[in-house]
């Protein structure tokens, strides 16, 4: 398979159409797969919207090799081509989880009202998402007066803004070619532009293929910058807290299986994602996966520096600052830790 896949491309407010992949039956329209699932097992149904992004690693894992079943979830999965897309099936209830939605997406949503729960983290970027630059660009204040490939409203944007913030630039400094990631990194590729942002699979290849260039900055040197969280609706968290354990169960017996068993697990993800076994292993050095420790530290430590509300509210008082939000939600109520008790 030769097939890419984008990721998180734009907020959820731009309009986008939804388009699923069979992993799964879809929900029909007014159902939602606790309507529609036979109760006639002890296994709690659910249907989660992924999207196709190689920190959902774990989840492919744990549904090929059963350890959601195992752990007491009939877990269904519906597929959409970006985070954005899946959104509204899940504000309306038509799914009962999100899984790997970025971190500016969920402050967004919660802005807006939104109704569910934080119950864990898919991935953190560490080096998956990146600005690339041409040689004759020093450093980011040389970003200044030029052109950025990026898409704007997405979370590259946001990024990118970050990255200025540190050496005090502004959107006002640059222009933005808007481009989706793939497109950015072919202009970036041909000589079209100086400066663009993408993420892993087209990164790899544009930082390849253009050598008069590199990785001028990624997300290894902002660590919190781009976190990938898992959600559920606030009904499902309540009426079935014990089907939100077991894929937290399930999450951390991949990340396990994925340490011990390697080449399995990256046929196992290969597939889904449409790449080689071989570029799952590449493209797994850009995440981290936190592993239950990690988790723990992210939601429940607020002297961590990777303590998920400072992480959450830096980003919606950025959000804020570009107004893309009105105002900063209470994001402490979204966050639920009790569903790592997985003893």
């Amino acid at each position: 398979m030769n097939k890419t896949w984008t990721r998180r491309q734009a907020l959820w407010l731009m309009a986008g159409a939804t388009g699923s992949v069979g992993l799964h039956a879809c929900v029909p329209s007014g159902t939602t797969s606790l309507d529609s699932t036979s109760r006639s097992s002890n296994l709690v149904p659910a249907t989660f919207g992924i999207n196709p992004w190689i920190g959902q690693a774990p989840l492919h894992i744990a549904k090929a090799k059963g350890f959601f079943q195992e752990a007491g979830l009939d877990l269904s999965i519906r597929a959409f081509a970006t985070n954005l897309e899946s959104v509204p099936a899940f504000l309306v209830g038509r799914l009962e989880g999100c899984t790997a939605m970025p971190s500016s997406e969920v402050v967004t949503m919660a802005s807006q009202g939104g109704n569910f729960r934080i119950v864990g983290v898919m991935d953190l970027s560490s080096g998956g998402d990146a600005i690339l630059a041409r040689n004759s660009i020093s450093d980011i204040q040389s970003f200044k007066g030029k052109q950025v490939a990026v898409q704007k409203g997405g979370l590259g944007h946001f990024f990118l803004l970050q990255v200025l913030e540190e050496v005090g630039l502004g959107e006002s400094d640059i222009s933005i070619l808007d481009s989706d990631p793939e497109v950015a990194a072919r202009a970036y590729e041909a000589g079209n532009v100086e400066i663009a942002y993408t993420y892993s699979p087209f990164l790899e290849k544009a930082n390849a293929s253009q050598s008069d260039g590199r990785i001028i900055y990624d997300t290894s040197q902002k660590p919190t910058a781009i976190i990938d969280l898992n959600l559920v609706t606030t009904e499902f968290a309540e009426t079935y807290p014990e089907a939100v354990q077991a894929f937290s169960k399930g999450i951390f017996k991949a990340q396990e299986f994925l340490k011990t068993n390697p080449d399995e697990a990256y046929a196992i993800v290969a597939e889904p994602l449409g790449l080689q076994p071989n570029e799952v292993g590449e493209q797994l050095k850009g995440v981290l996966l936190p592993d239950l420790e990690t988790h723990s530290e992210m939601l429940n430590n607020p002297q961590s520096d990777l303590y998920l509300l400072d992480a959450l509210s830096a980003m919606a008082e950025f959000q804020k600052t570009q107004g893309q939000i009105d105002t900063v939600p209470d994001l402490a109520s979204f966050i639920d830790p009790q569903f790592l008790d997985i003893t």
